[in-house]
């Protein structure tokens, strides 16, 4: 199977049939965990599916997208109280290895109603088909540039060269759409005293017209994980989605966030 049907295969296996047999057979034993609040190895995920049963919890995946050995899950959880709410919105990013899920990061964030959002665009709804695959490393390497230019502020003065002027579909709760939309938000937030700022982006996964990455920073004085997704369309940033949350100083491991 390739990395994206094993992982849609755990995914199933835990979180749609937690299915105990079948999920064993799909993590290394020495699984690394990255989720803050989930002890490292295999065991404690499926010690995990007895409640997560109970709970009534359900996923739907609205993205998938996978390069090499990383897959990247966009996806709505319900009845996610054990995730920290009665509705999260989730990335999940798998690493594989020999056949078999190694290593897991994931941000989850509560879900806001698009009726609520600052767009009118819900958290998960958008373009979702992957193509442009001959441009995948074009799009990764605008994605990577867009990052260093100005999510890490070398040169944001550059943004127009990433994100089109004409077309820019927000789906982050808090922003409109549109590069005005982007603008007054990040005027809003640093004169309320909580500036964002991006420090070190961790992962970047690419598959056509979509790129996905993985940074840490600050929201004010909070250290911040910050997991965003892209979609490309000729040579510019068209459309957002992301999920935000703390990084907390205790953790149930010690792998880190990231």
């Amino acid at each position: 199977m390739s990395p994206k049907e094993i992982v849609l295969s755990a995914v199933v296996a835990l979180f749609t049939n937690f299915d105990p047999e079948a999920a064993s057979q799909l993590p290394k034993e020495n699984y690394i965990q990255h989720n803050p609040a989930v002890p490292t190895g295999a065991a404690p995920i499926l010690g995990f599916l007895p409640a997560l049963k109970q709970s009534g919890l359900t996923a739907t995946t609205h993205r998938v997208l996978a390069e090499g050995d990383l897959v990247v899950l966009h996806s709505t959880y319900e009845n996610a109280q054990a995730f920290g709410g009665q509705t999260m919105v989730a990335f999940d990013v798998f690493r594989v290895e020999d056949g078999k899920v190694a290593e897991h990061w994931d941000n989850l964030q509560a879900a806001v109603p698009a009726s609520k959002t600052a767009s009118g665009n819900s958290m998960t709804d958008g373009a979702t088909e992957i193509k442009d695959l001959a441009k995948t490393a074009e799009n990764r390497t605008l994605v990577e540039n867009f990052v260093h230019d100005v999510l890490l502020g070398t040169a944001p003065q550059k943004i127009t060269d990433y994100i089109s002027t004409e077309t820019y579909i927000q789906h982050n709760p808090m922003v409109g759409n549109g590069l005005d939309g982007l603008g007054a938000a990040l005027k809003a937030m640093a004169e309320a005293g909580q500036p964002m700022a991006y420090t070190k982006t961790h992962l970047i996964v690419a598959e056509g017209n979509f790129v996905f990455t993985a940074s840490e920073g600050k929201l004010g004085e909070t250290p911040t994980a910050f997991f965003d997704l892209f979609r490309v369309e000729s040579g510019k940033i068209v459309e957002h989605w992301d999920t935000i949350s703390t990084i907390p100083a205790q953790m149930a491991h010690d792998n880190g966030k990231f």
